[in-house]
């Protein structure tokens, strides 16, 4: 009995941290994630455990941008198309892979996504300064941008940490400028592609639903206090706790996985 009420209350604990670093600064896949690994769900299905727990918070986040999004409604279609196809492209790969080999490849994720949030405002800007340059895009020029958004969407699907910064990448460089414009298309489409990767998950059964839920739980609640603490969070500090969480959880799983 007390086992089951730590695992409530762990679960529950890390899906309310895990929402009030999403609404704050981002990455709360990395408590989420390894919070169902370390209650024993297997690689795979806390991956995919994981997408559906986060899921709730795009979506109540793109509605929030709903105004900012209607500006750019002719582009939304092509967005939401590709994010789907990509998604499930992206969630096909993940249950093709074996467990064994995502248990392997779960640190380098992990460090990836790590670099992503520790470098992602540079990356953004860097991409905002080639999208200056680049106002005439060629054919050749959006084909890779198309080439690239299906990357970002294919990766969304197999691994949901990071999405949102690489998706602002592809925004940067497609020559967007508004921000809340961009965290309302990053929103969408990381909602587009979790929606698809989900229903693939739930036709597989990888989803683990008990704990899921009580993940879920704790993001909404954890989001929804964010909103009202925000303006007394420092998104500096937020941003350093984050980044070290994510240094020792990767490098924490790079030793469990690779010396043994």
């Amino acid at each position: 009995m007390l086992a089951v009420l730590f695992e409530l209350l762990f679960l529950f604990s890390a899906g309310f941290l895990g929402g009030v670093l999403n609404s704050v600064a981002g990455g709360g896949s990395f408590i989420t994630f390894p919070a169902l690994l370390f209650v024993g769900v297997t690689p795979i299905s806390a991956n995919a455990t994981n997408t559906f727990a986060s899921c709730a918070g795009y979506l109540s986040g793109a509605y929030a941008f709903r105004d900012d999004l209607y500006a750019h409604k002719k582009e939304l279609p092509k967005l939401i198309i590709i994010s789907l196809i990509g998604g499930i492209l992206g969630a096909w790969l993940l249950l093709q892979t074996p467990e064994s080999l995502f248990r392997e490849a779960i640190p380098w994720l992990l460090l990836f996504a790590t670099v992503l949030f520790v470098f992602g405002g540079k990356i953004n800007t860097l991409f905002r300064r080639l999208a200056s340059h680049h106002q005439h895009a060629s054919f050749f020029g959006y084909f890779l941008l198309f080439l690239m958004l299906l990357g970002v969407c294919v990766y969304g699907g197999f691994f949901n940490a990071g999405l949102g910064i690489i998706a602002l990448s592809y925004l940067a460089l497609a020559g967007h400028v508004n921000i809340n414009a961009m965290n309302g298309m990053k929103l969408l489409i990381s909602s587009a592609v979790s929606l698809i990767a989900i229903a693939l998950f739930i036709y597989d059964g990888v989803i683990v639903w008990y704990e899921g839920i009580i993940v879920l739980a704790g993001t909404l609640v954890g989001g929804y206090v964010a909103v009202r603490i925000s303006k007394r969070l420092s998104q500096k500090y937020v941003r350093v706790f984050v980044i070290l969480v994510s240094c020792g959880i990767t490098i924490y799983f790079f030793i469990d996985v690779f010396a043994n």
